[in-house]
């Protein structure tokens, strides 16, 4: 057929050609695994914040939502519905996004897409960079022969073949088994490889068998690309995140979903073994979070309405060492439908609704204490039974977390050598004695970090 034919995908076939598979990258490859997912910001404002914040901060990464162009409309969701594989959404075209991945790599800071390669549109139109199309029919791209012939939504998740041949929603599905769409995939992929993207958050995940989605990472240009895949954990279903851990890091969503019971109704004492010993994948393949766009709305986490319980959960996990973790940034919102502030324009944090988590003091100043106790195990752990813990990282950083309803004036025991030391939460120095111990007050819903290196504040 003409379709299978086009320039762009002929242009594309040299990168698609199937390599020798390479050792999947589980977990961000670098020093540095901290995420900044800049949620529905466009590519300009993202070079800006690469540069003037992500960087400075110590992120590694920062995750780019979708930038396929996709169907028109004000909601959020309209960008995790392509219809073409031109970049060229509501967020930014071509250019804005090369400039975006270039301008973030001078900062030190790469670059993860998110790529919606599961399911199309679920109607018909004209999309955001003037492709029409209709549900089933994207000319130039799909036919209705690429698409799972289960046409009806999903409804059992306990059955495989339904969770992964029917509609997420209502969206038409791509038949990921196919030929033509897994070398379709691929050359989209590689499209933005050839852009200079670092890795890929594989949107819905779930709903594509495991074995599809590595045949399509294999016909890469880069096959041991890091990739983060949305596979969300659910009691008795057929399909289980353990599954795609092959293919690179898996987000955890139980670890989200645990974090908010236990800051909004249990004792973070519980929090001794946080990870494996609570039935987590490992933690060199799991992708973690507070909350992400999708459960900040439907409320299975905490999010930035929580306050001081989110911020604590923020601190608690970026200093603590399971996984690899995201820092959600996104907008005010009171409608679940609504689309980002200006179309996607941040000209300043904390204004015109930009929540701009990743930059709030108590959360971007422990990316920094991440960095440098990288590869250190918890050590001197103590909890007082209820709310109030704390845990060093070996002889590099120590943390006091007092989630309690007063203050608490304790002494700790570090691991830390003496010297004084900036708390990084507060910007206020601090000591530690000759026998690695520390003293302080913590105000209620207050934390304390402290690290190697990062003695003035």
């Amino acid at each position: 057929m003409a379709r299978r034919t086009l320039a762009w995908v002929a242009a594309l076939a040299v990168a698609s050609i199937v390599m020798t598979p390479t050792v999947a990258q589980a977990a961000p490859p670098g020093n540095k695994d901290v995420t900044a997912v800049l949620f529905e910001w466009n590519f300009n404002s993202v070079a800006r914040e690469c540069t003037h914040t992500l960087g400075p901060a110590g992120y590694g990464y920062v995750q780019v939502s979708p930038p396929a162009e996709h169907i028109q409309g004000s909601q959020w969701w309209t960008s995790y519905q392509p219809v073409s594989y031109k970049i060229a959404g509501r967020l930014g075209d071509r250019t804005a996004f090369r400039n975006m991945v270039n301008t973030c790599h001078a900062a030190g800071v790469k670059v993860v897409a998110d790529a919606v390669i599961n399911h199309m549109s679920a109607g018909n139109g004209t999309g955001t960079g003037g492709s029409a199309y209709t549900k089933y029919n994207y000319p130039g791209l799909y036919s209705s022969y690429d698409f799972d012939t289960c046409t009806s939504q999903i409804t059992n998740y306990r059955d495989r073949w339904n969770v992964q041949n029917c509609e997420l929603v209502g969206l038409a599905d791509l038949d990921t088994g196919e030929e033509y769409v897994r070398r379709t995939i691929a050359g989209y992929l590689n499209d933005l490889l050839s852009l200079g993207v670092d890795g890929f958050r594989v949107d819905a995940a779930k709903h594509m068998p495991a074995a599809d989605l590595a045949n399509i990472k294999s016909r890469l240009s880069n096959p041991g690309v890091y990739w983060k895949q949305e596979a969300i954990y659910g009691a008795g279903e057929a399909v289980q995140p353990s599954e795609y851990t092959g293919n690179g890091d898996v987000q955890e969503f139980r670890y989200a979903y645990d974090l908010k019971r236990v800051f909004n109704n249990e004792n973070l004492a519980y929090l001794k073994n946080y990870g494996e010993g609570w039935g987590y994948m490992n933690s060199s393949v799991s992708g973690v979070f507070v909350d992400n766009h999708d459960t900040e709305r439907n409320g299975s986490t905490l999010s930035y309405k929580d306050g001081a319980n989110y911020t604590l959960a923020n601190v608690f996990m970026l200093a603590w060492p399971y996984g690899s973790p995201d820092i959600n940034s996104g907008y005010e919102f009171s409608d679940h439908d609504a689309g980002p502030p200006n179309g996607g324009q941040v000209n300043a944090c904390w204004q015109n609704g930009w929540k701009c988590q990743h930059a709030w003091p108590e959360i971007k100043s422990m990316v920094a204490f991440r960095n440098a106790t990288r590869g250190q195990a918890v050590t001197n752990w103590w909890d007082n039974g209820n709310d109030a813990i704390a845990f060093g990282r070996g002889n590099k950083g120590f943390v006091a977390v007092n989630h309690e309803s007063g203050s608490l004036t304790r002494t700790y025991q570090t691991s830390l050598p003496a010297g004084t030391y900036c708390n990084v939460q507060n910007n206020t120095q601090v000591s530690v004695n000759g026998s690695g111990q520390l003293t302080a007050t913590l105000g209620s819903n207050t934390a304390l970090a402290v690290y190697a290196g990062k003695s003035s504040c």
